[in-house]
């Protein structure tokens, strides 16, 4: 029996989180669509969202030409989730990049969380 796309996927987001898990740092998590680019740093132990960004914010779609599909939308987010996670108090996070591959918007959105101080 073979996987579809999006259960190699989420087969692969699941051995990440145990990994991330057993660290006990907070994560900072990824998910991408078509449209939109989501990121958000949960707690070590996964109880609470401790802060969030995503294409979908108003504030957001306003600075945006286009919609939030794109590398240019995935770096803003980076900066937003960098800033909010210093904000919340967090410097150290584990990536979790729920099973996408390290490329493109997901590269993008980690760099540029990289660039504003958020350590991981």
């Amino acid at each position: 029996m073979s996987l579809t796309k999006k259960e190699q996927r989420l087969r692969r987001s699941r051995q990440t989180r145990v990994r991330i898990a057993l660290q006990g740092t907070a994560r900072l998590a990824v998910h991408r669509t078509n449209l939109h680019i989501y990121a958000s740093i949960v707690s070590g132990d996964g109880s609470q969202v401790l802060a969030a960004a995503s294409t979908a914010e108003k504030e957001v779609r306003e600075q945006l030409a286009s919609a939030g599909g794109n590398v240019k939308a995935a770096t803003l987010i980076g900066k937003r989730i960098a800033e909010k996670a210093k904000a919340a108090g967090v410097e150290k996070v584990a990536f979790d990049r729920s099973g996408f591959a390290y490329h493109g918007r997901v590269k993008a959105l980690a760099e540029a969380a990289r660039e504003a101080g958020l350590q991981f």
